[in-house]
This record gives structure tokens, sequence and C-alpha cells, in this order.
């Protein structure tokens, strides 16, 4: 189970969005992981990620405490990776993110080469991620699925809305911040790729994709709804 489960979607928009995870358990096998899973990121770069992930320190793309209004208009917009890694000091859930279906399936490959002992999730389409299991040589474990939304649907913000706050699923991406960077791209006050490093650095854990945030950016500004 995770809660990259929630991100909206049908299948198709899942296509350059790949999110695979590393875990240990407590009591089990925590001892010694921070290196296994340090390892694990190490081995994400060489595969090109657009994202990494550490649950206790964020992704590579962060919040600062040191900022003035001005600057958001020259924010570094470069992700990080090795201040994810550096920065993993505890047992945690390592992550990471590629919109390259090959990519993960030759990060899959490697990961299980490396035999790091460790609990590994793919979160993506079901398709996808039998497909990665494949190309590894792996059967599927077990599959988990979400239900989406019930009740008075009517009342949901739109799909584009959706598909970009629910790419953080622990809700740290407003409806309302995803709204207003949808607007600004729309005015010409921002281009995709600055509202979409804004949104990745309010993801908590580093499991927003930023690739498919500017895909899904760039197709609304071409909608007039």
């Amino acid at each position: 189970m995770t809660n990259t489960l929630h991100r909206f979607g049908d299948a198709e928009s899942f296509k350059d969005d790949y999110v695979i995870f590393a875990i240990c358990s407590r009591g089990m096998n925590d001892q010694d992981a921070v290196p296994k899973l340090k390892r694990f990121l190490q081995i994400a770069l060489k595969f090109n990620p657009v994202n990494l992930g550490d649950a206790r320190h964020g992704g590579a793309l962060r919040p600062s405490k040191d900022m003035k209004p001005t600057s958001h208009w020259n924010r570094d917009m470069k992700p990080d990776f090795q201040n994810v890694i550096d920065g993993l000091d505890v047992p945690t859930t390592a992550a990471a993110v590629f919109n390259d279906k090959v990519a993960a399936q030759d990060f899959v490959k490697a990961v299980k080469e490396a035999n790091l002992g460790l609990s590994i999730n793919i979160s993506t389409s079901i398709d996808g991620a039998d497909e990665c299991c494949h190309e590894a040589g792996i059967a599927r474990h077990s599959v988990g699925y979400s239900l989406g939304f019930e009740g008075k649907t009517e009342k949901l913000p739109s799909t584009q809305v959706l598909s970009l706050s629910t790419m953080c699923g622990h809700g740290m991406v407003s409806h309302s911040l995803a709204k207003k960077m949808i607007d600004w791209v729309k005015e010409g006050r921002r281009t995709p790729e600055e509202a979409s490093s804004y949104l990745a650095r309010f993801c908590s854990c580093g499991v927003y994709n930023p690739a498919r945030a500017v895909r899904i950016l760039d197709a609304a500004r071409h909608c007039m709804k």
C-alpha cells in the first residue's frame, strides 16, 4: 500500500510516471538499512530520474526559508539529487521517480541485481508495473488499487487540478495552489517548468513527478475550460 495509489488519472496518463520505492521493516531488516537506502538512490542516478525522495526530508526540490517575494522569479529549478542522498540519515522510505518506462525497467533490473534486502514497490499503471517486473525477470508479489472518488464528484476540482495535486499523496499540494499554477501558466506569468518546480517543492516525501506536471500544465495552457 502506498499513498501514490491515489494519483488521479487513467492508465494512459501514467505513461510517464513510475515511482519506485525501497523500504525496510522495523525490527526486521532496519539494521544497517541507511547505507542500503543510499545505495538504492545512487543506483537510480544512473537512469536519469526526474525526482528522488526521502520520506523524512523531502525530494530533490525543496522549500526555502530564505526567500524574498522577488526571489520566485529567479529560483533555481535544478533538482539537487545529491542532497537527498547525503541527507538520508535514518531508516525511512526512499523513492526514485522516472518519466521513462525503459529507464524504470532498467532501474528495477539493477536493483534486483544489487540484492539490497529491501522491499521494493512500483507505483504506476498495472500494465506498467507488470512490464517492469517482467523485464527484470521477477513475478509481481501483490497489487494495490485505488477505488477513486465517490459521492458528489461534481464538487471536485477539474481533472487537471486533481492530476497535479494528487501527485503528492500526503495532500501537501493544495487544489488552490494547483489551480493557481494552471492560471499563471495560461496567463504567461510562469512557464510549465517553473510552475511544476513550485508544486514539487511542497511534496514532503519527494514522489512528485515534475515531468508529468509539466505535461499536464502545458495541456492546460491550451484548454479554455
